[in-house]
């Protein structure tokens, strides 16, 4: 792989501290209940950010949704008094807009740790329930400065103001997509869930420092005949381990996929599968030896 950009070096012996930013499900695996297992597997200490409670996750009828934007300046205020020490900031799914700025004063108060953005805001060219056009012009502005911008097209054409163009586009167009990320401010972008048709699912993987899109790494991983809700946050979450592992991003990404690839298989097997999500316990020991 050419773009071996590393982010993240790690001592061995040393377990490095991130800040998960999500919403707390307690019902369907996603946000939270995908990165706190996730990342520890991956051997990252996980100190949550909770930024909505849900009953369930939005792909339910019923749910209820709690916003928990009033909560959190006085959350960070006690981390500030108890002199926590943060690797990362891995943001996802907002309650608010207004929880932006919650993300921007973690980036002013830990300059030093890595901004990882899942700008969760919707799938299949639609937006989730709870978002509205004020959240997601406001997760726009996490965008700019991203040391990992992770979207899917959805995401990506909401952020860019692009037209949605379907899963199936070709390299042309990916890397115009691609691009026009980079354009926004983002030291790298992982353009997730391309679908040919084909038989595979695509992720893309670009950065900054080696100049424009035309040097991504394309990753190919075999396509599975169902889908799944959470798997965008497994591969979210087991991406950033593998970089706070110290695996340079396109490797971080091809241990993603491959993660999620196995988890899907795993979770098959499972009654509701298809609503409740990717079920990755018996999995987390094959991201453990992937980062190693």
């Amino acid at each position: 792989m050419t773009n071996d950009v590393t982010l993240f070096n790690r001592d061995p012996k040393y377990i490095p501290r991130v800040a998960a930013v999500h919403d707390m499900c307690g019902y369907g695996k996603c946000s939270l209940t995908a990165a706190i297992p996730i990342l520890s597997a991956a051997g990252c200490d996980v100190c949550p950010v909770p930024t909505a409670l849900f009953s369930a996750h939005t792909m339910y009828k019923d749910f209820t949704f709690h916003d928990t934007t009033d909560i959190l300046p006085g959350y960070l205020d006690a981390w500030r008094k108890e002199d926590v020490e943060l690797d990362a900031v891995y943001s996802g799914f907002l309650g608010s807009a207004d929880q932006v700025s919650i993300i921007q004063r973690l980036y002013t108060e830990y300059p030093q740790s890595l901004r990882l953005v899942d700008p969760v805001m919707g799938d299949a060219g639609k937006m989730y329930p709870t978002y509205t056009k004020e959240l997601c012009d406001a997760m726009g502005r996490l965008a700019n400065g991203a040391d990992i911008l992770m979207p899917n097209l959805t995401e990506a054409s909401i952020l860019t103001g692009r037209d949605y163009p379907g899963q199936n586009i070709g390299d042309r167009e990916v890397t115009s997509w691609v691009q026009a990320l980079l354009d926004l401010g983002a030291k790298n972008v992982v353009l997730k869930g391309i679908d040919r048709n084909d038989g595979s699912i695509r992720n893309y993987v670009a950065s900054a420092r080696l100049g424009d899109a035309s040097h991504m790494v394309e990753l190919e991983h075999e396509k599975l005949p169902f889908m799944i809700h959470g798997t965008g946050d497994a591969f979210a979450s087991s991406l950033c381990g593998a970089i706070m592992a110290g695996k340079n991003l396109a490797e971080s990404a091809r241990i993603a996929g491959e993660f999620v690839r196995s988890a899907m298989i795993s979770t098959r097997n499972q009654p509701h599968y298809q609503e409740r999500g990717v079920s990755f316990e018996l999995n987390l020991a094959e991201l453990t030896s992937l980062v190693q």
